[in-house]
């Protein structure tokens, strides 16, 4: 194992991360990341994907990505150029008539695409915007009587002759009130279902989740994902340094897990999550529940 080899893998011993926390925070299969810690690019499927893998590999465990793929460049020796070959054409009749060929026929369509084009401009401004016109003008004097209020209830007058004098009224119909828009429910207190070394589950009942990760320690690796329809979304994840601050709103399910529970501090809706003293990685899954 080469100085780039033994660096990557220092470097995820510090994370106090395994193989499998690896995979899961990058995606990798386990063998091609043992792979790249020995150095042993030929299990992987090609000097793209190396560079990809060794990429995502140094961001999971801290490293500077860019300075860890020019180590990567400087271990691997560069190509050989392949020699170039030179071949001699021969000029072909049947090709070159071909050619002409084909250029006038694209030449014809050309202009028949274009003569086709201008008529259906013309047929459009034509005869299509003279029917519009025309249906506008015909529905032109409806505009008389949408001025009227559609909840006046008219009286007709007294008919000439029968002596009364009272006019015609005209009586509004009362408007119903809006219906008040319902306040959102904020996230609710959490509840601890039950414990272990690893794996900490709560539940919270309707609203969101507003989270908060801070760095207690030197730094702190964390992820953060959701449950949206069931399915597993990665929000976000990185290496936070000492006093540094992530915060997340979901109105998912959520699970957080941090490299080391004794470098991280844990807020959910305002409470303060007891993470423990130990040094080792830590999991918490919250489920939000509807509002009974």
């Amino acid at each position: 194992m080469s100085e780039l080899g033994q660096r990557l893998k220092q470097a995820r011993l510090e994370k106090r991360m395994s193989l499998g926390d690896l995979q899961e925070a990058t995606k990798i299969r386990t063998r091609y990341l043992e792979a790249i810690e020995e150095e042993n690019y030929k299990v992987l499927p090609g000097s793209f994907y190396v560079r990809a893998f060794i990429k995502s590999y140094a961001e999971a465990v801290g490293l500077d990505p860019n300075e860890v793929l020019n180590m990567y460049q400087g271990t691997v020796p560069a190509a050989p150029p392949e020699p170039t070959v030179e071949t001699i054409r021969t000029p072909r009749r049947n090709s070159a008539r071909s050619t002409d060929r084909l250029s006038k026929w694209a030449s014809t369509i050309m202009v028949v695409s274009f003569v086709l084009l201008i008529a259906a401009i013309v047929y459009y401004f034509v005869v299509v915007n003279n029917k519009g016109d025309s249906s506008g003008a015909i529905n032109e004097p409806n505009r008389l009587t949408d001025t009227a209020d559609p909840n006046a209830t008219s009286v007709p007058s007294p008919a000439p002759g029968n002596g009364g004098g009272a006019t015609a009224t005209t009586t509004p119909t009362p408007t119903p009130s809006a219906t008040p828009t319902p306040t959102p429910t904020p996230g609710g207190a959490l509840t601890l279902v039950n414990s272990s070394n690893s794996l900490d589950n709560y539940t919270a009942v309707g609203g969101k989740l507003d989270i908060t990760v801070t760095a207690a320690g030197t730094q702190c690796w964390y992820r953060v994902d959701s449950f949206p329809n069931n399915s597993k979304k990665m929000e976000k994840q990185g290496t936070l340094k000492q006093g540094e601050t992530e915060t997340f709103s979901l109105t998912t399910t959520a699970q957080i897990r941090v490299g080391a529970a004794n470098a991280a501090k844990i807020t959910v809706n305002g409470q303060e999550l007891n993470v423990g003293d130990a040094s080792n990685p830590k999991n918490i899954k919250i489920t939000l529940q509807p509002q009974p």
